[in-house]
C-alpha cells in the first residue's frame, strides 16, 4: 500500500489534512485526485491554501481552469 492509499484509509478514522492528500497526488502527476482532495482542504479550511498562488508545488495546476475555479472560490483572485 502507498503513502497516499494509507492516508486515504487512515482519513475514516481521523483527521487527515486533504491539503497533503492534494500534494502527494500534485507530485504523483495525478490532477483528478489533486483536485478531489483540494476541493476538500477547501471544505476543512486549511490555512496553507492561503499559500497556492506562490507555492511552487501548485505550478503543475496554474494552466487548469480548475485551478482558477479553486482560487476564486478561496477569494484570492
Amino acid at each position: 500500500m502507498n503513502l497516499a492509499q494509507e492516508l486515504k484509509q487512515l482519513s475514516t478514522q481521523k483527521f487527515v489534512p486533504a491539503r497533503g492528500l492534494a500534494e502527494i497526488y500534485i507530485g504523483l502527476g495525478d490532477k483528478e485526485q489533486a483536485f478531489a482532495w483540494l476541493g476538500k482542504a477547501i471544505e476543512q479550511r486549511n490555512g496553507w491554501l492561503f499559500h497556492i498562488k506562490e507555492n511552487p508545488r501548485y505550478d503543475n495546476l496554474r494552466t487548469d481552469p480548475r485551478y482558477v475555479d479553486l482560487v476564486r472560490r478561496m477569494n484570492l483572485q
